[in-house]
């Protein structure tokens, strides 16, 4: 019976029941979204390409390894295991193929080298990489015309990268690999067999003891791909393997496990991928549960007499409980389904985007599991029974007399347990303000920054009634200079603050979360774009349009004339225990010509004394209790460790990165060892900079300004990945601000009627709208920019030291500009649709 009258209702209320299918219907969309990038992060399959031939491919460990030990009371021990990526690609030992040839069951085992080579003279559309054409079986790449490569001069390209720059056999190529730029004679074009193409790389083949010196790495090799015996068992051969190679690090992969080996970034765009799906769907689950419940607070609100008059004839508190259960179920359920199926093409253009934008490897397919659309609907529906449960726990609770009282008349005041809630939200949100205030991590303060927006705006959301009556009291003057509407609005504003404060709280977080997307990458982006400026003493700045700078073009600068000092820079990440840290390696011959950290312990002319020694900066240090003299250990970017001695700390941590070490230490264990830039101090002038650079056409001399303001621009690419997955949020907050609005404004047809029976014309209704739409948006604009800029102040202080946030004023308005917009059409539309209806009908309906 109860079911059927939910139904009932349902059907009878369409307009009411709308709005909140719209929220549910978004937020299961959003939750699916997010939820599909999450299994596409713990689950999502990373084809091979390169190791296709080879079942069983032999690598070294990516990972550094901590163990801890943990003692009980009772004398017993707990060992804890814990492992964490490296930036850059281990190698392996090349003596481990010893240990793999005498194996039964093994054919052959192909050394791979995997190194720069990047095409200078070409441009690529894809990563570029270098190979010994002895490993070229491994795919297998076989010739499709040429031949194989004779001598240090040849290269082999793959048909894919030749049909696209139109090359062939006999041609030059000029390729920038991890040493000096070199022009090869392309000997043949090879191609996988069966006839496919790379999709992911270009791939080049070198002659073996070219590729040998151009990787760099003697003694060491990529990886191992073991090609079994005719009629052998591969998961019997795996375990061999792994016997043979016990004691040593080397890791055995076969199946979809060669994929993570050969492409590095693929494995890290899941711990990405696995990030991103987190933080935005606890975010987006925060916000769909603060807007879902205002959503249903205000169709609860809208259908108090309803309410009443069954309270009133005899329905019992559980009856209208399980009454406004069943509808919200009903409604939960048909969103749930609607918005999962909408959230699996919203994830596919999420990740497509991604992809495109770099954040992750297109590499990782997609996954598309149920159960993320599974999760979605089960949300969905404890989200919706929960909000109706929360929104009608008064009118289900109160005596039918109060009941039918309050459908009247609004309360004087929010109940005490309301009040009482959004205190301790506020207190919570001003507690995380200050933890906010003390983190020096951008990992740590990121997720802090937004809960701190969403606990606040909740804390608004509750107070709301409190707030609206104190903001009317303080809007009553400046309304009334606006005559008949004003009167009336301010009227409205005060005698309907439940209602007001259902559509403040979206729009107050609409603009507060805004404003914080918008200006937390600038804040700390600025900080440190200033410290490099103030840190920088280098007349001109050497950036490159390719890989990076080799080492004998900085060289040739040192000699030109009015040179005194050329630092190459580099940068990579290290692994202080399993934290990561940002790391530069700078060349340490006149450094203090060059550079300027601000070192506040030790000296720079020590560390540049010493190629034994490490600077860093002073939050590192404090967080690892360093000093001058103190011993540093690391794992460098591929996990070789190395133990240095604190020579210099500096202050200038945002803007050179976190460690300093020495530059040859670091690009021994890089996968790329150019450098980023170089730093040139003297009185030379650009032009005879750019003279000795010619043979170098892909080098570029800036002045430190203009090199600031690429860096800017490359921040600003990074931020957009972040613009992109918190802008559906933002988007859903829009959507929620337009359909409480349109709910608010539709369900006031009697009393458009009963103002337009009194004399008010339409034109008059619709001004009375105006103003009220203006106030709700000046009330949500103060309390949302006060959300953003307490939280914006904290973080601040805790990520550089400064309680000056960096807001941009045409941003701001632009924000509060599109509230307005928002604000202005969700209110008038609806005004002019319920106006269409003549006075006296509704009037007449509605009795």
């Amino acid at each position: 019976m109860m079911l059927r009258y939910a139904l009932r209702t349902i059907r009878d209320r369409k307009g009411g029941f709308l709005g909140a299918l719209l929220a549910l219907m978004c937020a299961a969309a959003l939750i699916t979204a997010c939820g599909t990038l999450l299994e596409t992060g713990l689950r999502g399959r990373i084809a091979t390409e390169r190791y296709a031939a080879a079942p069983l491919v032999v690598s070294a460990d990516q990972n550094v390894h901590r163990t801890t030990v943990k003692h009980k009371g009772n004398g017993e021990t707990k060992a804890k295991h814990k492992t964490k990526p490296v930036a850059e690609r281990a190698w392996l030992p090349a003596a481990t193929a010893d240990r793999i040839r005498p194996l039964g069951g093994v054919r052959k085992v192909i050394p791979e080298l995997t190194f720069l080579a990047e095409p200078v003279t070409e441009p690529v559309d894809r990563p570029s990489y270098g190979h010994s054409w002895a490993s070229a079986s491994i795919t297998p790449f076989t010739l499709t015309t040429g031949r194989a490569p004779a001598t240090a001069d040849d290269i082999v390209i793959d048909r894919g990268f030749a049909e696209r720059a139109g090359l062939k056999p006999g041609d030059r190529l000029t390729v920038q690999s991890t040493g000096a730029p070199r022009r090869y004679r392309i000997s043949g074009i090879a191609a996988p067999a069966g006839g496919g193409e790379l999709q992911q790389q270009t791939s080049l083949f070198f002659f073996a003891a070219e590729a040998e010196r151009l990787a760099a790495r003697p003694g060491q090799v990529t990886a191992l791909g073991v090609l079994p015996a005719p009629g052998t068992d591969l998961t019997e051969l795996k375990r061999r393997v792994q016997r043979a190679l016990k004691g040593t690090t080397a890791q055995v992969a076969t199946g979809g496990d060669r994929g993570p080996v050969e492409f590095l970034d693929a494995g890290g765009a899941r711990t990405k991928l696995v990030s991103m799906g987190g933080a935005m769907g606890g975010t987006s689950l925060l916000v769909a549960i603060l807007v879902v419940v205002g959503t249903f607070a205000l169709s609860i609100q809208q259908r108090h007499r309803e309410l009443a008059l069954l309270r009133a004839v005899a329905a019992t508190s559980c009856q209208i409980r399980r009454l406004l259960g069943r509808e919200a179920l009903i409604v939960g359920a048909a969103a749930g389904v609607l918005g999962s199926l909408a959230g699996l093409p919203l994830a596919t253009w999420l990740h497509s985007r991604f992809i495109d934008m770099g954040a992750i490897s297109a590499n990782l397919e997609r996954t598309a599991g149920i159960f993320p659309a599974f999760a979605a609907v089960a949300v969905t529906l404890l989200g919706a029974w929960a909000a109706a449960r929360i929104s009608g726990r008064r009118i289900a609770r109160i005596r039918p007399a109060e009941a039918m009282a309050e459908s009247a008349v609004e309360r004087d005041r929010p109940a005490r347990g309301r009040i009482a809630a959004g205190l301790v939200l506020l207190a919570g949100g001003g507690v995380l303000v200050a933890v906010l205030s003390g983190l020096h991590t951008e990992a740590a303060s990121t997720p802090v920054t937004f809960l701190s927006v969403v606990v606040l705006a909740t804390a608004v959301s509750l107070l709301g009634p409190l707030l609206i009556r104190m903001a009317s009291a303080l809007l009553a003057g400046p309304l009334r200079l606006a005559g008949f509407g004003g009167t009336l609005a301010t009227a409205n504003i005060r005698g309907n603050s439940t209602r007001m404060a259902a559509v403040v709280t979206p729009l107050t977080l609409l603009i507060g979360m805004t404003c914080t997307v918008l200006f937390v990458q600038p804040t700390l982006g600025s900080a440190a774009r200033t410290q490099a400026r103030e840190g920088t003493r280098a007349t001109w700045v050497l950036g490159a349009q390719g890989p990076g700078i080799p080492s004998v073009a900085a060289e040739t600068v040192r000699t030109t004339q009015g040179v005194t000092a050329a630092t190459e820079v580099v940068r990579t990440t290290v692994r202080v225990g399993l934290d990561k840290y940002q790391a530069q390696g700078v060349t340490q011959a006149g450094l203090s010509r060059t550079w300027d950290p601000e070192v506040t312990g030790g000296s720079l002319a020590d560390f540049a004394a010493d190629p034994g020694t490490a600077a860093v900066s002073e939050l590192a240090a404090e967080r690892l209790g360093l000093h001058p003299g103190s011993t540093l250990e690391v794992h460098l970017g591929d996990g070789t460790p190395a133990t240095l001695t604190v020579a210099a700390v500096y202050a200038r941590g945002l803007g050179f990165g976190d460690l300093t070490l020495p530059h040859d230490l670091v690009t021994r264990h890089m996968d790329n060892p150019l450098a980023a830039t170089v730093l040139v101090a003297g009185d030379s002038d650009r032009g005879r900079l750019a003279a000795a650079l010619k043979k170098w056409p892909g080098i570029a001399v800036l002045a430190p300004a203009t090199a600031d303001r690429l860096q800017a621009d490359r921040q600003q690419e990074n931020a957009e990945v972040n613009y992109l997955a918190m802008g559906l949020i933002l988007a859903f907050t829009a959507i929620a601000v337009v359909n409480t609005l349109a709910m608010s404004v539709s369900e006031r047809i009697k009393e458009f009627a009963m103002l337009r029976l009194a004399g008010a014309t339409r034109r008059q209704v619709l001004r009375m709208l105006r103003i009220e739409a203006l106030s709700i948006l000046l009330i949500a604009a103060v309390l949302g920019t006060g959300i953003a800029l307490a939280v914006l102040t904290a973080f601040s202080i805790g990520m550089t030291g400064s309680a000056s946030p960096t807001v941009m004023p045409v941003a701001y308005a632009t924000v509060v500009g599109a509230a307005a917009l928002l604000v202005l059409v969700a209110s008038a539309l609806p005004g002019r649709v319920a106006l269409k209806a003549g006075p006296v009908e509704v009037a007449a309906s509605q009795q």
